[in-house]
């Protein structure tokens, strides 16, 4: 039987067949409980861990285990965490940061893929795998033309399994469309609460933005495209439920703020919003400090927390914990809430992260377009 790590630890010296017994049998990081410990294995003159857990130092410093060559970092993390991390490995004053090599699960983004850590009670949720059961939709591309951005701009469609010309179909509108097909499964899972009768068939309008930063910022323009533009077209060629209840905007990050200054410019338009980790910051308590970018951010959510109105109907919001913008998040429900806007507001032991976002999924999607099986009212 290999040695576990703590009776490694309390040798303090251990020689190399039973390290490499270890590694051998063990899967990492290490999840005992709330302890979870975690290994690196190879020569280094120090050894970090990089996380993106807000409150806490960003980088943690690995111990050796006497001469060996095996380091390890043992962190106390809640029940069902889960913590995207890369290990700074340091050699000659040169800092390498890798993904964890003894660990194969992977999270990816538009800059590439973090390792990631799930503690105990943690398991991705089995909706967003893919069932062989469930009906696949269609993705098609569209382009339209906008005069507000002065180009033609890439949207794809989704359309649900057993799409009928003949029926009217909810309608939702999502910002960093193909980032949430890439990163957050966002096919599979419509398939699958759809087949499950969880969400209604709905048709969802995947926009793709140029200028990201800069279109979500908030941005006159991209309201514009999104009232005036976008969604005339998808009026025109697509059967759609013309009540303002039955569409809606989803979005990450800026992408939240994106739906939020669109509903809000334009009240009324959208009866739903599915806000991600909002990018919601604000200085009429305290001074802006994320940089000049969220210039256009802040001047919109000033304005909004000083009159808020009633943008929609319906908000479902949520963001993770060990996120730095928690704390706007957390100061805007409450003023959300005083707009008589119907609020639902969930928070996740997790980062700023497209996994994060994936999971929000079944409960967001299912309150703000309930299915056959979801029908009932709280």
């Amino acid at each position: 039987m290999a040695p576990t790590i703590q009776q490694l630890i309390r040798h303090g010296n251990p020689d190399p067949e039973s390290v490499e017994e270890l590694l051998a049998e063990s899967s990492f990081p290490l999840v005992e409980g709330p302890r979870v410990t975690f290994v690196f294995h190879g020569e280094a003159d120090a050894v970090f861990l990089q996380h993106w857990i807000y409150g806490l130092p960003s980088s943690q410093a690995f111990t050796r285990l006497g001469s060996s060559e095996l380091w390890y970092l043992v962190l106390e993390l809640p029940e069902k965490s889960r913590v995207e991390y890369k290990i700074d490995v340091v050699r000659d004053g040169e800092h390498e940061w890798m993904r964890d090599p003894l660990n194969p699960r992977l999270a990816h983004d538009p800059f590439g893929a973090n390792s990631v850590c799930h503690s105990s009670g943690y398991m991705p949720p089995e909706w967003t795998m893919a069932d062989p059961e469930a009906r696949p939709g269609t993705l098609d591309e569209i382009e339209v033309e906008s005069a507000a951005f002065a180009s033609q701009r890439r949207v794809l469609l989704y359309l649900p399994a057993r799409f009928r010309r003949s029926r009217r179909y909810p309608l939702l509108i999502v910002h960093d469309g193909d980032d949430f097909l890439r990163f957050a499964s966002l096919k599979v899972v419509l398939d699958n609460l759809i087949h499950r009768q969880e969400i209604a068939a709905m048709v969802v309008a995947l926009a793709i933005p140029g200028e990201r930063l800069v279109e979500y910022g908030a941005s006159e323009e991209h309201a514009r495209f999104i009232i005036d533009e976008l969604l005339p077209d998808l009026e025109q060629e697509l059967p759609l439920d013309e009540r303002p209840a039955t569409r809606g905007l989803m979005g990450a990050s800026f992408g939240a703020v994106a739906s939020l200054a669109t509903a809000w410019l334009h009240p009324g338009a959208f009866g739903n919003l599915f806000l991600h980790s909002g990018s919601f910051a604000f200085t009429d308590i305290g001074e802006q400090r994320r940089g000049p970018v969220f210039d256009p951010v802040v001047r919109f959510v000033n304005a909004f927390r000083e009159r808020p109105g009633h943008p929609c109907q319906r908000i479902f919001m949520t963001c993770g914990i060990y996120e730095s913008l928690i704390y706007e998040n957390r100061s805007l429900f409450p003023l959300l809430q005083q707009t008589g806007v119907e609020l639902k507001y969930v928070e996740a032991r997790d980062g700023h992260n497209w996994e994060n976002w994936r999971d929000r999924l079944r409960e967001g999607l299912s309150w703000l377009y309930p299915g056959p099986l979801w029908m009932v009212y709280e």
